[in-house]
């Protein structure tokens, strides 16, 4: 998979998403945050998210981003990182930026998950490198800032 690149793949409308500048977004963030680990990016929707967040988590609800690494810590590809476009739509509203910024926020955050940041685990590890990633990208705060409130 060395001749992969990090995408996107919409399986739902995204009216209003421009789609060009996320994909180079996804690709920046596989050279510098993903060390050249290329993944890909799911958008779908709360019904396609919620299945995945119970087969997977068992937890029989919607979520707003759920990543899932390859595995393998010696091959290029890093995983897939899956968020939902009616979670990221709401959250935009809620937060009073855009949907594309937060499809950002999220795309980043799962990145840092695929990357073995793990915020439940880590004592803060994980919300310090976003933190700092997110300074660099310019983006506002990140899911583990909001938790904390």
């Amino acid at each position: 998979m060395a001749s992969e690149r990090s995408g996107v793949l919409f399986r739902v409308p995204a009216r209003g998403v421009p789609r060009r500048p996320l994909a180079g977004y996804a690709r920046r963030l596989e050279t510098d945050v993903a060390a050249g680990r290329a993944f890909c990016c799911v958008v779908t929707d709360d019904r396609e998210i919620r299945l995945l967040n119970r087969r997977f988590r068992k937890k029989d609800e919607p979520t707003d981003v759920l990543s899932f690494p390859s595995g393998s810590n010696g091959n290029s590809w890093l995983g897939e990182v899956v968020i939902s476009i009616d979670r990221a739509r709401q959250q935009a509203r809620d937060f009073g930026h855009s949907t594309d910024v937060e499809l950002r926020v999220l795309m980043l955050h799962g990145v840092l998950h695929l990357s073995g940041l793990d915020h439940a685990r880590d004592h803060g590890e994980m919300e310090r490198v976003e933190q700092r990633w997110r300074r660099r990208l310019d983006l506002p705060a990140g899911l583990i800032e909001r938790a904390r409130g």
